[in-house]
């Protein structure tokens, strides 16, 4: 496929990183001769030095022939600007970021008036993903699938749990759960793993599950001793807005601290709810005097990476119960992974995420498309979602009867809102979503998963 990036940012890197890597021809416009240089050299893309709001630069970057135009610079309207011009220029779909609180209130008039095919809120996406993780302290990330019915949660064994020693084919019979271990990372190396796999203390697991059942899981396996409440945000971005909104409406106590008093100022409009402090959230004293050893929570969303992990080391330290990081490194996560409970949270990575999705499902238009895909353990683990075409080859058919490729699991079927757990005898029908896991690379149809 033919991409044109407009803007050459954080967001369009990660972009770019991946459909590169699937081979699409990929074009990036951006007014900085540098960053485009940089692109260039670390990418296998071309790179075009202009301005992404003229007719002329996106005809020379090829905007009126290319199969998808992603316009992702700071500004709001110079997106919205870019994908009118490209779509009007000849380009079949465009891709807008919108990060604006007030303009997402009106996303769906904006697309159809503008002609937009998708728009991406890196912001949103990041408070959604930290806010169903507040709902599972004791996960490291939690995703939904099937239209949010179905969960996928990623958590590490303690010691002493009795998970410990367990072999996968019996672990719903003896807890009485319905639930599929889908992967599994263990002293760096990744397992998509079979019945006959035996859990160890400090695996890091993922399960698929109905909604209803994760909540039970973690419940029955000691893992929900007690719930988030109280909650203390550094930083008050973006993020800090859609998340405060979310916690909130689902009544949690939520202070936000912020060094910028005109910022605390728009937060005191927009979150009434909410106790806004003006102060430095990096200075030990204010952390102690607005209470953070007393806090349930501590999400760390300051534009500085660097920061954010200091002052999640030091919540570690207090013993903080439940920390969260955002990142926009993925090398400096590992500086995270010492501290178990801690969650972090790669806004790049989920958007880039979103759009592999699309235009993979995009480049296939005969089977079955993906609706989702969501990628873990530094891109080494792929979870995908499928939906079932009428001419797919694993259609009608008996799991148990399927040769599938090596390090590939079905990890969940829906059917009409319900979640199947997986077994020899499941036949996968005509729309249902089918839910895969593997380290293979690029699955596009979900026929792909065959051997």
């Amino acid at each position: 496929m033919k991409i044109v990036i407009i803007g050459a940012g954080k967001i369009s890197s990660a972009i770019i990183k991946h459909a590169t890597a699937e081979n699409h021809e990929v074009t990036v416009v951006d007014n900085n001769a540098k960053v485009i240089e940089e692109i260039v050299e670390t990418y296998d893309c071309m790179g075009l030095v202009g301005n992404g709001l003229l007719n002329d630069t996106l005809i020379q970057a090829g905007a009126n022939k290319a199969d998808v135009v992603i316009a992702a610079t700071r500004s709001d309207e110079a997106n919205m600007l870019a994908c009118l011009l490209a779509k009007s220029l000849g380009a079949k779909s465009t891709i807008a970021r919108i990060r604006n609180y007030e303009y997402s209130k009106q996303i769906f008039h904006l697309k159809e008036t503008l002609g937009i095919t998708m728009t991406i809120n890196p912001e949103l996406e990041s408070a959604r993903e930290i806010a169903r993780i507040m709902n599972f302290p004791n996960a490291i990330k939690v995703e939904s699938f099937g239209s949010g019915n179905v969960d996928l949660v990623e958590f590490f064994v303690p010691e002493n749990s009795p998970l410990c020693g367990q072999k996968l084919l019996e672990l719903n019979k003896k807890n009485q759960l319905n639930v599929l271990v889908c992967a599994v990372e263990r002293d760096n190396n990744i397992f998509i793993p079979n019945g006959q796999f035996e859990i160890e203390a400090k695996d890091k697991i993922s399960i698929t599950c109905q909604r209803t059942e994760s909540r039970r899981f973690m419940e029955k396996l000691g893992f929900l001793e007690s719930r988030i409440k109280r909650v203390m945000i550094i930083g008050g971005g973006g993020i800090t807005v859609y998340l405060a909104l979310e916690l909130l409406n689902n009544n949690f106590d939520v202070k936000i601290i912020e060094a910028n008093k005109e910022k605390c100022l728009e937060l005191s409009e927009l979150l009434p709810k909410a106790t806004i402090i003006c102060g430095d959230g990096s200075d030990q004293r204010v952390l102690s005097e607005e209470g953070m050893e007393s806090s349930d929570a501590i999400i760390c969303l300051t534009g500085n990476d660097e920061e954010n992990i200091i002052i999640s080391l030091y919540a570690n330290k207090k013993k903080v119960k439940k920390i969260v990081t955002k990142i926009n490194k993925v090398s400096f996560g590992e500086l995270m992974e010492q501290v178990e409970m801690a969650s972090i949270v790669y806004p790049k990575e989920i958007t880039a995420s979103q759009i592999v999705s699309y235009i993979r499902a995009t480049n296939n238009t005969r089977g079955s498309q993906i609706k989702k895909i969501y990628k873990m353990v530094n891109d080494k683990v792929e979870i995908l979602e499928f939906d079932v075409s009428e001419n797919a080859k694993v259609l009608n058919k008996a799991l148990k009867d399927l040769k599938l490729k090596p390090n590939v699991l079905i990890a969940g079927i829906t059917r009409n809102g319900e979640y199947i757990l997986p077994t020899g005898s499941t036949i996968i029908e005509k729309s249902d979503s089918v839910i895969v896991a593997t380290t293979n690379a690029i699955l596009n149809d979900l026929d792909n998963i065959l051997a």
